[in-house]
């Protein structure tokens, strides 16, 4: 289950979606200031795929769901509506 929101401080991350007898496949790319997680806490689903380091190193900040609740709260509406962009 997703409970935590992710921002990408520094190196590169990958999202891959796994299928039932197929190998995963490459659905995002993440970069510094970029984000992650928010989907499964908009939507209370367990997360869609699975985030794995590509770059030697990578740092990122999490925020718990309560957190996410009280910091982010008023743009939550933002990330609804870009829920679109994803696979």
């Amino acid at each position: 289950e997703g409970n935590v929101f992710y921002i990408v401080e520094e190196g590169d991350l990958v999202a891959l979606k796994e299928e039932v007898g197929q190998e995963p496949r490459e659905v995002m790319q993440y970069g510094p200031g970029d984000y992650f997680g928010e989907l499964a806490l908009l939507k209370n689903q367990p997360r869609a795929a699975s985030v794995r380091v590509k770059s030697e190193v990578a740092k990122v900040l999490s925020l718990d769901r309560k957190a996410f609740v009280k910091m982010l709260g008023p743009v939550k509406d933002v990330l609804k509506r870009k829920q679109s962009e994803y696979a």
